[in-house]
């Protein structure tokens, strides 16, 4: 009799699959908190939401769960040249935390999701082990997640990530943008380069164009084009919970805005009440030297620069202005490279960069 066709013939891997689960475990437990109910192997993840626990920083009257969902986008193309996977998972938190501290809000869980064609446990070891370190970073509890292995939907040797994060707010601590006036200041924290946006360009220009290699050494930049690509994306937890911390009572942080996918002009003004415009002073930070060489060797116009990447701004604070400087010091202090870098005027609803 013929032997019967199985599930690996078809290109689904089920012992390996269940390597994976087992090395995954071993990353969850690092970043498991007193409120996270180990289940390991159930079909979802449990998160007590007791209070008295002390993954909360504050007692909350009237909690206010926030959500946010993000992936990593055609950065992971870069993932895939190098054999380099350990970064592309701590973009993966930090794209969803920074969304989710922008409304004032601490990271509670986080769940990811990985597809690919064919399931290899080392690599997708490495990408956990990076959202690992993200969420211990965030200081969240990674959760759980899915991976999932589709023969002939993805390239050979790719993959797709995506997250999820759950988070909670007090509702009269919301930041919406809705108390900002005229005369308040802009407070810019620094990225550590292009996070996770404009990689289409940015793999145009380097890798189509200019027929550059990951390995190739740099001058500008000091380093390979690989590892400055790969930098991952900031986690701003630490920094925007120590100034929230420091001013609870006081309503001195008017919005924040995380600078993703649209730079200043495009996610600024999610924040901006109607008749209130931002202007950003150009030369009040120093610009890291990748967007002079992705400008250069592309001939992009500055503002098209502006409008796709961050320019080396992750997180911009609209702030009271008699605090200002003391906001920009207190990120010092929290190891963040902060700046006075704008201020908020009369105007329709829009940033201008003069």
């Amino acid at each position: 009799m013929a032997k019967g066709v199985t599930y690996k013939d078809a290109g689904v891997d089920l012992e390996a699959a269940e390597e994976m689960t087992r090395e995954i475990a071993r990353h969850l437990r690092r970043t498991f908190g007193p409120q996270v109910l180990e289940n390991i192997g159930g079909f979802a993840g449990l998160f007590s939401l007791d209070k008295e626990a002390a993954l909360f920083t504050r007692d909350y009257r009237h909690p206010v769960l926030v959500a946010s969902s993000d992936g990593v986008g055609t950065k992971l193309k870069l993932a895939f040249m190098t054999g380099r996977h350990r970064t592309v998972g701590i973009d993966a938190v930090a794209m969803n935390v920074n969304d989710l501290l922008a409304q004032g809000a601490e990271p509670l869980f986080f769940l990811d999701y990985i597809g690919t064609g064919k399931l290899k446990p080392g690599v997708l070891a490495e990408v956990v082990a990076g959202i690992a370190d993200g969420c211990v970073e965030a200081r969240c509890a990674l959760l759980g997640g899915e991976t999932a292995e589709m023969p002939d939907f993805y390239a050979k040797g790719e993959y797709d990530l995506a997250g999820f994060v759950v988070g909670v707010v007090e509702r009269d601590k919301i930041l919406d943008g809705s108390r900002t006036e005229a005369a308040d200041l802009v407070v810019g924290i620094a990225s550590s380069g292009l996070h996770s946006n404009g990689f289409s360009l940015v793999r145009k220009i380097f890798f189509k164009e200019k027929k550059m290699k990951p390995d190739d050494f740099v001058e500008e930049l000091g380093t390979t084009l690989g590892e400055e690509l790969l930098r991952p994306t900031r986690i701003y937890a630490r920094a925007v919970r120590g100034v929230l911390a420091q001013y609870k009572v006081k309503r001195v942080v008017r919005g924040i805005a995380h600078i993703t996918g649209g730079g200043m002009p495009g996610n600024i003004p999610r924040i901006l009440p109607q008749r209130l415009a931002v202007e950003i002073n150009k030369g009040t930070w120093p610009i890291p030297p990748i967007f002079g060489l992705i400008q250069r060797l592309g001939n992009v116009d500055e503002e098209e620069m502006y409008r796709v990447f961050n320019m080396g701004i992750g997180m911009v604070l609209i702030v009271a202005p008699y605090y200002a400087n003391g906001v920009v010091r207190k990120l010092k202090r929290l190891r963040e490279k902060a700046f006075v870098i704008g201020r908020v005027r009369r105007g329709k609803k829009e940033v201008k960069i003069i």
